[in-house]
């Protein structure tokens, strides 16, 4: 297809004006075809470029195959080595793909170009991005940066990781005065000259161990984030985090480091004073609290409003305005959301607490004793980092799915421990252990998967369980 008509299909002007001119006629290969491969394929075929899409599964098992066949889609079902891979010039992995499958690294040795989905839509975006980054915490950040940028004024786009592929964006031709990515470790694995004009990274503890070769592959691939940052960006990052403090020293980039802490003070940069954060900015002081007047609660939440004060100010948001967003903002479903209180016992849901450090940061937040129901696909990380805290506050563990065996090993000397094979069964022993005051939290440290379709299934069972008691 000549570019002229590749144009001439999509809207003038605009970032998918760019992206016609510069896809059009390229033979492209998508893999991975749950939503992002589905639109990252979509966009590139409304470019001009002539495209393979390629999924592990069979065509009856893909939602959204059928689609794309019916627009000019050569669609490859059912195969672990797509042929379309022979030809591409340019492979598109989705963020469930490893980057380093063979297949792939013979198509880089070839010449060809493998991104991820989030690459190919920076490098036709129409805004300046902010990106936020971290084991824990990114969704929240994200949500509520985009409803701070929102409430100042500003027309934003939510996405990346968080739900709505960055490559939407694009695809519907732009128009935001601002882009606020959620970007998973997976994202980065494959970027090239991804750069965000502000980079935040919350926290880096074990996660997705089950894919890298150790901690720290899984942690340098997070400080991908600032690589390609100049001058004129920003590095927005959590000092109180050992191991980005210590790369921080070592130097992040070309960027201009905006540090925050929940721990001491800081000349410059966010720090907690009492009940109320400080933002030392070019020396002057700004004041925001009182933070139990915050819709948010808990210590790694403070740590989340911190980097969105620092993000929302660099973006010109005004103080008063941004203050209203965090009194009015309550949060997202399944973190760490309160359910019931029922005999004095409060029920809070943590289904997305899906690793380790998520679970760490959920039982110091919590006041009292807890009841904790655990556990679900493991992902490679060591749960004996846990057993202080659990011999501090956690008065039984309700141990479920896959994991349970290898959670009771590392952390049931330290506590009461049962095992239970459903979700129901667990909860209604979480309720007959639970005293007056205790809290029973669902927070599973692991992925959903052996047990349920996401996290948000997992989450949504555990209210209804707890709903019928």
């Amino acid at each position: 297809m000549r570019v002229e008509a590749a144009v001439d299909r999509v809207k003038q002007g605009g970032c998918l004006k760019k992206a016609a001119q510069a896809l059009a006629g390229k033979r492209a290969l998508v893999v991975g075809l749950a939503s992002t491969g589905i639109a990252a394929a979509r966009f590139l075929k409304k470019c001009g470029a002539v495209v393979t899409a390629s999924d592990a599964k069979q065509l009856s098992e893909l939602n959204g195959a059928g689609d794309l066949i019916d627009i000019g889609v050569t669609v490859e079902a059912g195969a672990d080595e797509p042929a379309g891979a022979q030809g591409a010039r340019m492979i598109v992995v989705s963020p469930g793909v490893p980057y380093d499958l063979p297949f792939l690294e013979r198509a880089r040795s070839r010449g060809a170009e493998v991104i991820s989905e989030v690459e190919l839509a920076y490098r036709f975006m129409d805004a300046p991005v902010v990106a936020i980054a971290g084991t824990n915490g990114k969704t929240t950040t994200t949500a509520l940066l985009g409803r701070a940028l929102e409430d100042a004024g500003r027309k934003v786009f939510v996405g990346g990781n968080i739900g709505t592929p960055a490559i939407e964006y694009v695809e519907g031709g732009g128009g935001a005065s601002v882009c606020v990515l959620e970007i998973s470790s997976f994202h980065l694995e494959t970027t090239a000259g991804f750069n965000p004009h502000i980079g935040v990274l919350l926290n880096i503890t074990e996660d997705h161990l089950d894919r890298y070769r150790d901690f720290g592959h899984y942690a340098q691939t997070k400080f991908r984030l600032f690589e390609n940052q100049g001058p004129r960006d920003y590095a927005v990052v959590n000092m109180n985090d050992p191991v980005i403090a210590g790369r921080a020293k070592a130097g992040l980039g070309l960027g201009r480091v905006v540090p925050f802490t929940v721990s001491g003070r800081l000349k410059n940069g966010l720090y907690l004073d009492g009940d109320s954060i400080v933002y030392v900015r070019e020396g002057v002081r700004e004041v925001y609290g009182p933070v139990s007047g915050f819709g948010l609660k808990g210590l790694h939440n403070m740590e989340n409003i911190m980097a969105v004060v620092a993000a929302a100010r660099l973006m010109g948001v005004g103080r008063e305005s941004l203050l209203g967003t965090l009194k009015r903002f309550k949060g997202l479903s399944h973190r760490m959301e309160a359910v019931r209180e029922l005999d004095g016992v409060v029920y809070v849901d943590d289904s997305k607490g899906t690793n380790i450090g998520a679970l760490m940061m959920a039982l110091r937040g919590v006041k009292g004793p807890v009841v904790l129901i655990a556990g679900g696909r493991d992902k490679g990380g060591d749960y004996g980092v846990l057993k202080d805290l659990v011999k501090e506050k956690v008065r039984l563990m309700v141990l479920i799915g896959e994991a349970r065996l290898k959670m009771e090993r590392a952390l049931g000397p330290y506590t009461g421990t049962v095992k239970a094979d459903t979700l129901e069964e667990a909860v209604r022993a979480a309720r007959d252990a639970a005293r007056k005051g205790d809290t029973v939290l669902l927070c599973p440290a692991c992925s959903s998967f052996d047990m349920f379709k996401s996290y948000k299934e997992r989450g949504e069972r555990f209210r209804a369980c707890v709903e019928a008691l």
